[in-house]
């Protein structure tokens, strides 16, 4: 199954695009317009002339021939007769993000097994029903919501719109971006398996992050699953971990939730990266994208607050991260230039009177050591200058910053890292989630 289309499009129609400002036709053409789409658009809507600038066709029978892509959002009734329609006009490839099918009962399940027949009869490939749509920053097409733009080496499949735009807000936020993103839906056509093959070729992606409730088809998904590895780390979280979790997933998207314990096998086989919540599966992609992979995980952990470092060591021996003590010559080294009162020890305490000098010179002993290839650096309380110490010291080791709190100056500092493309965690729990999980260098 080629994707080509669907996600670079010559030109592409809205079916029913809409001049109200509130309804999701129109909200789906701005953001196409918004984006910077350079190829044709089409809205099609038969009581409007014009929409946002652009003249509308009355039918999908009356648009031109080299249309190559639709995003459909009538009403869940129309949608067969309206792919029909668009298989006639030689369209094949499309969005449908209409909701109404298997989601909602029996009705919409023999609405879906309608249109699942026209698709085979007219060999269509075919994203949703009920989905969010796509995104591709490179090609400048956001056919979804809300608008992202921001370019960067994350790719998401999710099979949850929210969850996927919530990945794609955070990213655009932190100044990381993303390459594409799709909103699964029903999956009554394309896949997760599917996206997978086409997402692991794309130069500009560095990491693929994965939201799954359920899997139709397991082996399909476990071999596409072993090639996309071996180009792009894919990091997933499984929805309906719990009974009751499992059973509210056919009510979502009509997916069957499965053994939790199976998908664990899944992974471990596939070598996907296992997160368990959406917090970890964000901050897990944004340390892929980001940070340094390190050869190995000796890690040593700098701090200005002694309840930190022990949460943060805590955090470190649970995920079996190797925690080193300090190498002997650098505690020397570290002694003869660090304030008295520095506990020398890992975590290396640097007290709450630590500056960012004192910072610069502990990153600066510390990884001249080989044994020493991961430095997790905690700052609490407002430290001015932090980002720029971290800045200059990013390439010496893999270096994962972690700011406790929200205030003015933790916030300009951290925008400055921001800025720079360097990550920066809320807590050591997730720092070192993401250290654990961080990909060694070949």
């Amino acid at each position: 199954m080629s994707l080509k289309k669907l996600f670079k499009p010559k030109s592409l129609a809205i079916i029913e695009a809409s001049a109200e400002p509130d309804e999701l036709g129109h909200l789906i053409l701005k953001n196409i317009i918004d984006g910077g789409y350079k190829g044709e658009i089409y809205p099609v809507n038969p009581e409007s002339e014009e929409i946002l600038g652009l003249t509308c066709c009355p039918s999908i029978e009356e648009l031109p021939e080299n249309v190559e892509m639709a995003v459909v959002v009538t009403a869940a009734q129309d949608v067969p007769s309206t792919m029909k329609q668009c298989a006639k006009k030689g369209i094949e490839n499309a969005v449908v993000m209409s909701g109404g099918f298997s989601e909602v009962g029996d009705e919409g399940k023999d609405l879906e097994r309608e249109l699942e027949e026209i698709i085979e009869e007219f060999n269509l490939h075919v994203l949703g029903p009920n989905c969010r749509g796509i995104n591709n920053t490179v090609q400048n097409i956001c056919a979804s919501w809300p608008l992202i733009t921001k370019k960067g080496p994350i790719s998401i499949i999710s099979e949850s719109g929210s969850i996927g735009s919530t990945l794609e807000s955070r990213a655009s936020r932190d100044n990381i971006g993303i390459s594409k993103f799709a909103s699964l839906g029903n999956r009554i056509d394309i896949d997760e398996s599917d996206l997978l093959r086409y997402f692991c070729k794309d130069r500009k992606t560095k990491v693929i992050a994965l939201y799954i409730e359920g899997l139709k088809k397991g082996r399909k998904f476990l071999e596409a699953a072993e090639k996309a590895v071996k180009k792009n780390n894919v990091v997933m979280l499984k929805g309906g971990q719990s009974k009751r979790g499992s059973a509210a997933v056919t009510s979502h998207t009509n997916s069957s939730g499965g053994r939790y314990e199976v998908f664990k096998s899944v992974c471990k086989r596939a070598g996907i990266l296992r997160v368990d919540d959406l917090d970890e599966l964000y901050d897990v992609c944004k340390g892929i994208a980001n940070l340094p992979k390190p050869k190995e995980k000796k890690t040593v952990i700098i701090t200005n607050s002694g309840g930190a470092g022990i949460l943060t060591v805590d955090a470190g021996e649970k995920l079996g991260l190797d925690l080193i003590d300090l190498p002997k010559k650098s505690v020397k080294r570290l002694n003869e230039k660090l304030p008295p009162g520095c506990v020398l020890k890992n975590p290396l305490d640097l007290t709450s009177n630590a500056s960012a000098e004192i910072y610069d010179t502990a990153i600066k002993v510390l990884a001249r050591y080989k044994d020493v290839r991961c430095i997790v650096i905690i700052v609490r309380d407002s430290l001015l200058g932090i980002a720029d110490v971290l800045k200059k010291r990013f390439e010496r080791a893999t270096i994962v910053p972690v700011m406790l709190e929200d205030g003015n100056v933790e916030s300009e500092e951290k925008r400055k890292l921001q800025k720079a493309k360097i990550p920066v965690f809320s807590s050591p729990k997730r720092a070192m989630k993401v250290l654990s999980l961080l990909p060694i260098a070949q």
